[in-house]
């Protein structure tokens, strides 16, 4: 599928005015139909008797006119509940997490049925007439009218109880981890993946650039990877989904120099004005650092949310633990590279996920302590002698910043247990991790030995 009907489905997937819209054009057509319906006279006189509007025309205007001022006001009110949860969500966990609010298809549906409810009642409305103007009165276009009002008072009920658990901290950290678990499953594989050619196999490529800008959203791999088979051509993007475009910046190589390849990198690539990526694993771990560095900062001081945050992320690196992260290379039917596209690799996803908070938990025994904490897990299930250097690497770091901002000797002594368990382990599954701190060299020889 070309990258720019990945992006458009993409951002129609999480707007949020297509499913209100939807179904306010349902409303309306429901009460076209509702009506044609009742000219036709297909309700049986029992039904008319028993359960259906039986008023006249002056009380059926009354009851469509208070469902439509009803509905619109309440409308209105959860719109205002929405922008409010949206500041707090903004101010309490960052800007990057009001999309999980937008698409949220709870508050959708539920504005979007009060909505269609009163375009209903206004469609239905405008067909009603007294005696003097014809005399009609669409009993089961009011019936439903009656029964989509009730429905209206249930979705509000449901609303201000969905609002109140999603600002949960809690729950916005469980639908971010979800949405990585989901990015994992999608840009990981159970296969082994094609190493990279060496950057000596580039040397005569020619650059491209590109005059856009903005963040690169979408690629359209396979049909780019199909043009450079067909034209015996090699292309290499040195930009990965989720990095930002600069006008006149070099965007791919190609090899050899080829008329249309500026056409073909272009029209298989689409640019966005955010970050948002289905292919950018990097995305939904920066939405949870986002909430931990937030919670992190002084004005907050919320260590409790910061280590949730680090449960969800080693829980998302031991998933990974058996699978092969992209490496995005494409080989023709000779077995031949042709399109290699950048993905995230292990020790820059590990960056991604432990920098920021490594840095804003400086001082923060708790957070540091449970950090290594969660490092030993994962060398405890991970054998990668790659990936645990990355982890060592990590972990020599956290010694690093506790022994330059801990001053509690008690404290550091729980930090350096920590990080002498993360060694035991590492050593354990494969790799010695980098050392720091006091007696590195002790660890060292133990370790060698």
């Amino acid at each position: 599928m070309p990258a720019r009907i990945r992006k458009f489905l993409a951002d129609l997937e999480e707007a949020f005015w297509l499913i209100p819209a939807l179904l306010s054009a349902a409303g309306a057509i429901a009460a076209l139909a509702l009506v044609k319906l009742d000219r036709a006279s297909v309700a049986p006189q029992w039904l008319l008797e028993d359960w259906l509007y039986d008023g006249g025309a002056v009380g059926a205007r009354t009851l469509l006119g208070a469902i439509a001022a009803s509905t619109i006001g309440v409308a209105g009110t959860a719109f205002s509940i929405t922008i409010a949860a949206l500041s707090v969500a903004a101010g309490q966990m960052g800007p990057r997490l009001l999309r999980n609010f937008t698409r949220d298809r709870g508050n959708q549906v539920t504005l979007g049925t009060l909505v269609g409810t009163f375009c209903y009642a206004l469609v239905a409305l405008r067909s009603v007439r007294t005696e003097s103007e014809g005399g009609f009165v669409p009993h089961l276009t009011l019936a439903v009218g009656i029964g989509l009002a009730f429905v209206c008072v249930a979705m509000l009920v449901y609303f201000v109880d969905h609002m109140a658990r999603r600002i949960n901290v809690d729950t916005v950290i469980d639908l971010v981890s979800a949405d990585l678990h989901e990015a994992i499953e999608r840009l990981t594989s159970d296969e082994p993946q094609p190493e990279p050619p060496a950057e000596n196999f580039w040397s005569n490529a020619v650059p491209i650039s590109d005059q856009r800008q903005g963040y690169l959203r979408e690629i359209d791999e396979h049909g780019l990877a199909a043009w450079a088979s067909e034209q015996k051509a090699a292309v290499r993007l040195l930009v990965r989904p989720g990095d930002y475009i600069i006008p006149g910046a070099p965007m791919a190589l190609v090899m050899p120099e080829t008329k249309e390849a500026e056409t073909a990198v272009h029209n298989a690539t689409a640019l966005g004005s955010n970050r948002a990526s289905s292919s950018d694993l990097r995305f939904a771990v920066r939405q949870l650092v986002d909430v931990a560095v937030r919670a992190l900062s002084p004005g907050v001081n919320d260590p409790h949310t910061a280590i949730g945050v680090l449960n969800c992320l080693g829980a998302a690196l031991c998933k990974i633990v058996p699978r092969h992260l992209r490496t995005g290379v494409h080989l023709d039917e000779n077995g031949q590279p042709v399109l290699v596209v950048p993905f995230v690799q292990y020790d820059k996803l590990l960056d991604s996920m432990f920098h920021m908070i490594r840095q804003s938990a400086a001082g923060q025994p708790a957070v540091l302590i449970r950090h290594l904490e969660i490092l030993a897990l994962v060398a405890s299930v991970e054998h990668d002698r790659r990936r645990l250097a990355g982890l060592g690497r990590h972990a020599a770091l956290i010694l690093e910043d506790a022994n330059r901002t801990i001053g509690s000797p008690s404290d550091m002594k729980d930090v350096q247990e920590r990080y002498d368990r993360f060694i035991e382990i590492a050593a354990q599954n494969g790799e010695p991790a980098r050392t720091a701190g006091p007696n590195a060299d002790v660890r060292a020889d133990r370790l060698a030995s």
